[in-house]
């Protein structure tokens, strides 16, 4: 056996055992007991939205049915004619009983809309505990519960939850996109606690005012792309831990193409580089049908490198259909699994040539500049050219 097809046939034993470790910490995470706070304080859930997609109603009607006694949702606009605007004033029809806000207010407080979305919405929150959630995430019930409970231990700064990926719209772009986040991305989440790395998630994050107030506030997030992972930071720097609260949420994936579940997740990849290029370097082993593969190109298709490829593919599979069982999703087809690793691969390898991203139709740039990502030269460009 050639010694490079001997190394990357191990890198394929590598990622099966990454992804193993997951399943059983998925398992674990379901089975820890779910406590409820007896105290049960006033929350205030912020939904910054910008435009109509897939599946947004249903997403938003699921903060509105929550079983925790008293909170208020604020939803923000930056537009008078965002088309989000409709459906929050169905769910005001929907939910009479439900306590909602709308801020609609343009203001443009710097490169990052969301944050700047946000410090709109900050005036209108009434209560104490913070909930920041993203327009496209589904919950349930006892979403609040679940989001508070760890804020009462006075070590924690924020509380941060899983997500899974669920398909909207069907296509196969987005059934590629739910597989990344269900098969690769949550499972790395994973084994990081498992190391001792606080990832703060920012499909949904709940922290204290107090909390919010000692890291500087929103307007400390506007510099950054990656806003949760600036709040984790902000948090660590306090000397206050990331937990993982014990519920699982829902992200909406809408992706019609190929192309735009490329772009997307290239904005990801590029966001992860620019924070920690060498961890997310490592993160290649996370792809053990991908190494397989190249087994067998670096075997010369020898027999020996096609039972390789065979064993992982079965193995990865069957690990695959572990980890959809924990999360009570639909499985990803076998068949497909060969495909979407090789596509974050190019994912991740296209990440590390150029610094450039597309948010919401926003041409931004991801760069370290010390020890964060930052909106620079390219947003600065646009606005002066705005301003000139």
């Amino acid at each position: 056996m050639p010694i490079l097809a001997e190394i990357t046939a191990t890198f394929a034993g590598v990622g099966l055992v990454q992804a193993g470790l997951a399943v059983g910490a998925l398992k674990r995470f379901n089975r820890q007991p779910r406590v409820t706070r007896a105290d049960r304080p006033p929350v205030t859930i912020l939904k910054p939205l910008k435009g109509d997609e897939p599946l947004l109603e249903e997403a938003l009607a699921s903060f509105c049915t929550q079983s925790y006694p008293d909170y208020q949702i604020v939803f923000g606009v930056q537009d008078a004619a965002d088309p989000a605007i409709a459906v929050v004033e169905k769910l005001r029809l929907l939910f009479p009983q439900c306590d909602i806000t709308l801020v609609i207010d343009p203001t443009q407080h710097g490169g990052n809309g969301k944050v700047a979305n946000l410090i709109n919405m900050w005036p209108a929150a009434r209560h104490d505990l913070i909930v920041l959630a993203d327009s496209d995430i589904h919950v349930t019930p006892s979403f609040l519960d679940r989001m508070v409970t760890d804020l009462a231990e006075p070590r924690v700064g924020v509380a941060t939850a899983l997500y899974a990926g669920v398909v909207g719209g069907g296509s196969l772009a987005a059934r590629f996109g739910a597989a990344q986040i269900n098969h690769i991305f949550l499972p790395g989440v994973l084994v990081g606690r498992m190391i001792g790395r606080e990832d703060c998630l920012g499909a949904a994050m709940a922290m204290s005012r107090a909390t919010l107030a000692r890291i500087g506030g929103f307007p400390a997030l506007l510099p950054h792309l990656a806003d949760d992972a600036a709040i984790g930071r902000l948090v660590h720097a306090q000397g206050l831990s990331v937990a993982l609260a014990p519920t699982l949420v829902l992200t909406t994936v809408a992706e019609t193409t190929l192309r735009e579940l490329f772009r997307h997740e290239l904005r990801w990849a590029r966001t992860i580089r620019a924070l920690a290029p060498v961890s997310y370097a490592t993160s290649l082993l996370q792809y053990p049908v991908f190494w397989a593969m190249v087994t067998v190109l670096l075997g010369e298709f020898r027999l020996w490198s096609w039972l390789v490829i065979g064993v992982v593919w079965l193995a990865r599979v069957m690990e695959a259909r572990a980890m959809s069982h924990q999360l009570g999703r639909g499985g990803f087809s076998g068949l497909l699994l060969p495909l979407r690793e090789l596509l974050s691969v190019v994912v991740l390898l296209s990440s590390y040539f150029g610094n450039r991203v597309v948010w919401r139709g926003r041409v931004m740039e991801a760069a370290e500049s010390g020890s964060r990502t930052r909106l620079d030269k390219t947003h600065r460009l646009s606005r002066d050219i705005k301003q000139a």
